[in-house]
């Protein structure tokens, strides 16, 4: 969890310089956070709101060559939700 956490905080920092192999760009607007823990690699999916904002939309523990589509339409579906509504949809949170 802590490399997840970390690779947050360099998200907050970095936002769209991030760069593989800690962040990768997928589809339709849709990046991944990577973190790996041994041999468990964590996904984070997000996307940008914007040239500062950055928005979690899934989380998941990667298991096999590709992110699953069922996680990748997850997260499609929760950008839609932001960006036809993003005041509804807005939260102000500190970076841990």
């Amino acid at each position: 969890m802590a490399k997840c956490v970390a690779r947050l905080r360099q998200l907050a920092q970095f936002g769209h310089e991030m760069r593989r192999p800690a962040a990768d760009y997928l589809q339709d607007g849709i990046h991944e956070l990577r973190a790996r823990q041994g041999h468990v690699q964590y996904r984070i999916l997000y996307f940008f709101h914007g040239r500062n904002v950055c928005i979690l939309a899934h989380a998941i523990v990667k298991e096999g060559a590709a992110v699953p589509r069922a996680d990748m339409e997850w997260a499609l579906r929760r950008q839609r939700a932001f960006l036809g509504d993003p005041e509804s949809h807005a939260l102000e949170a500190e970076v841990f």
